[in-house]
């Protein structure tokens, strides 16, 4: 079945979700595209419970709880959301909408499409060394979705970017121990998190090695029992452990996206700051997969652009209507959008 919408937003991460919110304010329907099981994107697949501190309004709030509040805001504008589907086919038709199909078979008529796809298809580096895929998820973890499974557990940590400081200041406090190892002591994380770990480590409350994995051992049952690490003084040292956190990066693809003849840089999407519009009429980007002067990957960034992307797609949805700008403190049709009472109605009624 062929479904025809407003929109198809190619990405559920946040961006993609907010962009559902404010799309929905202009009466725009969307219908979303995921290519994971489930909404959030890397926040939800790759870090759940990383806090996150440079959302507005939020001291701290937690990737997955950020994704579960996102949901509960767009909530009144039931959008439809396709998972565990990528976009394969995008097609101009002679009325200017676009054809778009996706690799479970879906395909769909739409006037715009938003791609808020982070940076593309990806997936953690791995660990390169024998023996390393019999222990997926079960004593190697290339994500944390759920802390409490690493309590009380020697843990080892590979990597010296912020996800791998991150962690190993988080668990700390409740594994039994914590080796960091990175293959030098310079970090490509915040200087903070590595002043911190360095002073947990002078009041050894966990370690830090240098050095490279260069071996995994078993026991007789098949279970992970320790690892060698090979220093720069090239000695060979054991390192018993329960658990083994890599934290080697992600590997992106850009997938389809790259066939779609859109102008690209280092596999970003180049867009105008106006509209953020591709060279391709009527296609978006918004978030870490789009590239303009001053781009700055943040959560907050890709949220001021959905917001000023969706009024472009009002735009071009309606050609040669103004676009009023509303509130959604003081817009009664904003409020009957949303599902809310009018905070006001009641004091005029008091008033009264």
């Amino acid at each position: 079945m062929q479904i025809e919408t407003d929109a198809v937003i190619i990405g559920a991460g946040p961006c993609g979700l907010f962009q559902v919110f404010e799309l929905g304010l202009l009466d725009i329907k969307a219908h979303v595209i995921e290519s994971l099981p489930g909404p959030g994107g890397q926040c939800a697949e790759l870090y759940p419970s990383k806090p996150i501190y440079d959302i507005p309004a939020y001291p701290t709030i937690g990737a997955q709880e950020l994704v579960d509040r996102l949901l509960e805001q767009i909530a009144p504008f039931e959008p439809t959301f396709h998972y565990s589907q990528q976009v394969t086919e995008i097609e101009r038709l002679d009325d200017d909408r676009f054809f778009v199909k996706t690799s479970a078979g879906s395909s769909f008529i739409t006037r715009a499409i938003i791609v808020a796809g982070g940076v593309g298809s990806f997936a953690p580096v791995p660990l390169k060394i024998p023996g390393v895929v019999a222990y997926p998820d079960k004593s190697i973890f290339y994500s944390v979705k759920d802390p409490s499974i690493h309590h009380g557990k020697d843990i080892v940590i590979l990597g010296g970017g912020d996800s791998a400081l991150d962690w190993a200041l988080e668990l700390y406090k409740d594994a039994n121990s914590v080796v960091l190892v990175h293959r030098s002591d310079k970090f490509k994380a915040a200087p903070a998190s590595v002043s911190q770990m360095r002073k947990l480590c002078d009041d050894f409350e966990m370690q830090f090695m240098t050095g490279n994995v260069t071996g995994i051992i078993n026991d007789d049952n098949d279970e992970l029992k320790f690892i060698e690490i090979t220093g720069q003084d090239g000695v060979a040292r054991r390192v018993d452990l329960d658990h083994l956190l890599v934290f080697y990066g992600l590997s992106p693809k850009l997938g389809p996206i790259s066939q779609w003849g859109l102008d690209l840089k280092k596999n970003q999407i180049i867009v105008d700051t106006e509209k953020f519009q591709s060279s391709e009429p009527g296609i978006y980007a918004v978030g870490d997969i789009n590239w303009y002067p001053g781009k700055k990957k943040l959560i907050l960034s890709g949220f001021h652009e959905a917001a000023l992307a969706a009024f472009a797609i009002k735009e071009q949805l309606n050609p040669g209507e103004k676009v009023h700008l509303q509130y959604t403190t003081t817009s009664p049709s904003m409020h009957k959008k949303l599902g809310v009472d009018d905070p006001y109605a009641k004091d005029e009624i008091e008033a009264a």
